[in-house]
């Protein structure tokens, strides 16, 4: 396929996102309000103060995990819908260690951690389990483990691990100070470990991706499992293992969820990351060094939306309305792009010579 000139990339990657931009100023405008005002105060409601841009990075840093996670499932074919569940998974896993185990501060913490990806692992495997051993489809099979898993954690909440003052489906008890990640400052309340371990988890799935025998695996089984099984790929092994790496990544997630937003257990605490990592993963067309830049985005969009109520009587769902048409204008110009392709190659490729009658029988 001849590659396609560096203006058609730029051009199909910056045109979605213009028009994106111009249908939400529409929107914008039909609902009686000003698009660079608004634009503005979504701006300003993410980067106005060090408070502000705290809550965007620690949006940022559970949606790029679960992103990263979701690439992994991609890769190897898989629609990882039960992400969502799986970061609750880890989020009551990891509030039984903060329960019960008592060790000394740094190792608290790492031990929540774990704890976290072994319940984000387990539930994941239980998808894969189902869709692999008993032919469940990944998306029913996800939808339902998402609601298992948020009754289990209503049921906790009001009953174990209620508080001592009785019966609340609201929260456990806050969670000790030792188990809380250390923050950088106290009016930056970002924690400096949780970011190197979204580095680390993006540096790791790349290379893995890139230069490992699993990464070629996973992407022979996602491009056709039933080829990739008569070569000899594992595939249900390589799915497995997709699932149980998500499940992981997303087990951090809802750690960190549960200690930075809410520092107790709540129900629904993964609060629609999941679902959102979907979209960012659409959005990157898979490649997973845009799925920092993406999440980035799209943090700065959530964070600063909050601004849009109180200043300017706009509802904050309206952020929702940017990311869902940015994916839909992303994902329409990826078929512009293959059609273009398709046709440039077509154009570049001699015409074939007519058939013979046997070889047209054959074809």
């Amino acid at each position: 396929m001849k590659k396609p000139s560096l203006g058609l990339q730029v051009g199909l990657t910056i045109l979605p996102i213009i028009v994106s931009l111009a249908i939400t100023a529409i929107l914008i405008i039909a609902a009686g309000a000003d698009p660079r005002a608004v634009f503005e105060k979504v701006l300003e409601g993410a980067f106005r103060n060090s408070r502000s841009f705290a809550n965007v990075l620690n949006f940022l840093i559970p949606l790029t995990l679960v992103s990263i996670g979701l690439v992994v499932t991609f890769t190897a074919g898989l629609w990882n819908i039960g992400v969502e569940g799986q970061m609750m998974m880890g989020a009551i896993f990891m509030t039984w260690g903060a329960l019960n185990l008592t060790l000394p501060e740094p190792f608290q913490l790492i031990a929540q951690i774990l704890i976290g990806m072994l319940g984000g692992g387990l539930w994941a495997l239980l998808a894969g389990i189902l869709k692999t051993r008993l032919g469940v489809h990944e998306i029913f099979g996800g939808v339902a483990l998402n609601a298992l898993a948020n009754v289990l954690s209503i049921y906790l909440i009001s009953g174990p691990w209620q508080p001592p003052e009785g019966g609340s489906v609201r929260s456990t008890v806050p969670f000790r100070p030792e188990s809380l990640f250390t923050v950088i400052a106290p009016d930056f309340s970002v924690s400096l470990f949780a970011l190197l371990i979204v580095l680390a988890a993006l540096v790791i799935v790349w290379l893995a991706l890139r230069g490992t025998r699993w990464g070629l695996q996973l992407k022979a089984t996602g491009k056709n499992a039933r080829s990739a099984r008569l070569l000899g790929v594992p595939t249900t092994r390589s799915a497995l293992s997709a699932f149980v790496v998500c499940g992981m990544l997303a087990g951090i997630a809802g750690t960190h969820r549960a200690i930075t937003v809410y520092e107790s257990l709540r129900p629904l605490a993964s609060g629609g990351i999941g679902f959102l990592g979907l979209l960012v993963v659409l959005l990157a067309a898979n490649r997973i060094l845009l799925v920092p830049v993406i999440t980035f985005l799209f943090a700065v969009i959530v964070g600063g939306s909050t601004r849009l109520k109180i200043a300017l009587q706009l509802d904050s769902s309206l952020s929702g309305v940017l990311q869902e048409t940015l994916v839909l204008m992303m994902l329409l110009f990826a078929g512009v792009r293959q059609r273009v392709l398709t046709r440039r190659d077509t154009s570049s490729t001699p015409e074939a010579s007519p058939s013979t009658p046997a070889e047209a029988a054959h074809e």
